[in-house]
């Protein structure tokens, strides 16, 4: 029941916010925003209760029908996006009222944001390739609204880039889907996992793979990503860079680990996470040089994502049956976790400090964590979980992947954990030192104290990830890939 109400709610709420009178429909929004949290922490109490919960629609097994699946990896992504749609829903109602945003952001933006949340609940219980790829497109199509919806120039034309860049990820990884259907005859992973690979089996996972990199903005792939973040409105930028990526990564994961996990060579999962190695370093270098606080976080998405494209080697092909593995799949998770509650966090902040003094630029930012103190301890808190400090949930992610290349003998993912932590810090250290400045460099317009507290909540919460990580640790080994949980 819970399963399919985070699927059918939020589409429906969307549906109420387009049709319904102008008065009513940012009210049915938000009733749609509070009974999908609430479904969404039901699916993960069954899950917590009785292991994975499975549907099979119409009663049909796969690969006549179409099987749903939460596990402990789709349960915890799925709470964590109901919670950073739950802030972005109320921070939204404050800053983008039709009064201060305008008709068109005010009113479009509540049934893309709904819309987007259905797909990447379809995304995170999917077992099917090509259901995956129909989320995919929806969360696609929904995203590159949300970068256009202010209507400027400039986030028209960084709509359009991040479209160009989507659909030639998507057609890579439809390519690869069409592939695999005529090699196997089927789509559904549990099926795809029993059956012995076939001659083009390889090209389908490298299509796929590349597709999806492309629509996660890793190296080289991340140009479209931060003039994408940087335009949209804070809310729309705090889904876009917290949850939007997470869907890419999650399949990534599912196609590697559960799917096709006797193609995982070694040579194969070093290139993918070489290239998130360089993106952490360059994405931290490129974060370190910027003058706008919107386009630090940007960058610093760019690197935090490329984190987790160190499980692979870590967790897959010849070591997922080593102690170590199951570890590094976790780390990887908590990383994913944790980035998207502190991101949705800085990226609100960064709001709250663009609309109060009317520029994200360093330079007039100086001063304003003491003008606006609990918006300057969002960012800090945010902060630490970025930089991977303790106790917060950035820290466990990366405490677990570093212990994992230490006990494999992988050394030099250590030497990118270490070193994108360090650039991390430099380039926070930045906007941190200008918010926290003695004196201020224009006096701000008064905040709410309710938007002001979003920020807050969230950033506390990717801190208490980590404070409290037993909990999500033995949550995350429900439903685990086999491979992967060996390693246990």
């Amino acid at each position: 029941m819970a399963l399919i109400a985070g699927l059918t709610l939020p589409l429906l709420a969307a549906l109420a916010s387009i049709a319904l009178p102008l008065r009513a429909r940012v009210p049915a929004a938000l009733l749609g925003v509070a009974l999908t949290l609430i479904a969404s922490l039901w699916l993960a109490v069954e899950v917590w209760h009785n292991g994975p919960v499975a549907l099979l629609l119409g009663g049909w097994a796969p690969p006549i029908g179409i099987a749903l699946q939460a596990d402990g990896l789709g349960a915890a992504l799925g709470v964590m996006t109901a919670l950073v749609m739950a802030g972005v829903a109320l921070a939204a109602r404050v800053e983008l009222a039709p009064s201060v945003a305008g008709a068109r952001a005010s009113f479009g933006f509540w049934p893309l944001m709904l819309l987007l949340w259905g797909a990447l609940n379809a995304v995170f219980v999917s077992r099917d390739l090509f259901n995956l790829y129909v989320g995919l497109e929806l969360i696609t199509l929904t995203a590159v609204a949300l970068v256009a919806i202010s209507g400027k120039a400039q986030a028209i034309a960084a709509a359009l880039r991040y479209l160009l860049f989507a659909l030639a990820g998507s057609l890579l990884y439809l390519a690869g889907v069409v592939l695999t259907y005529a090699a196997h005859g089927t789509l559904d992973i549990t099926l795809l996992a029993t059956r012995a690979p076939a001659s083009g089996d390889a090209l389908a996972l490298g299509l796929m793979t590349a597709g999806l990199l492309a629509k996660t903005a890793l190296f080289p792939f991340h140009v479209w990503l931060p003039p994408a973040h940087s335009a949209a409105p804070a809310p729309a930028s705090a889904l876009l860079s917290a949850l939007v990526p997470k869907a890419s990564l999650l399949i990534v994961l599912r196609l590697w680990f559960e799917a096709m996990p006797d193609l995982a060579a070694p040579s194969a999962l070093l290139v993918l996470a070489t290239l998130g190695a360089i993106a952490v370093i360059w994405g931290g270098v490129l974060a370190l040089v910027q003058k706008r606080l919107k386009l630090i976080v940007a960058y610093s998405t760019v690197a935090q994502l490329g984190y987790v494209f160190l499980v692979l080697p870590l967790a897959g092909g010849d070591g997922a049956a080593q102690p170590w593995a199951a570890g590094a799949w976790t780390g990887g998770i908590f990383q994913m976790l944790s980035h998207g509650l502190a991101k949705a966090a800085m990226f609100l902040a960064a709001g709250i400090y663009l609309a109060a003094v009317g520029s994200d630029r360093l330079g007039d930012l100086r001063g304003q964590a003491r003008a606006l103190p609990m918006t300057g301890f969002a960012f800090a808190l945010a902060a630490v979980t970025l930089m991977g400090l303790p106790p917060s949930g950035g820290f466990t992610a990366k405490y677990l992947l570093m212990t994992a290349a230490f006990a494999s003998g992988q050394w030099a993912w250590a030497f990118v954990l270490v070193g994108g932590g360090l650039l991390a810090a430099a380039y926070l250290y930045r906007p941190l030192a200008a918010l926290f400045a003695r004196e201020v460099a224009r006096t701000p317009r008064p905040i709410s104290r309710l938007w002001q507290a979003v920020p807050l909540v969230l950033a506390a919460l990717s801190i208490a990830l980590g404070l409290l990580s037993a909990v999500p640790f033995d949550f995350l080994q429900i439903g685990r890939p086999d491979q992967a949980a060996e390693g246990l």
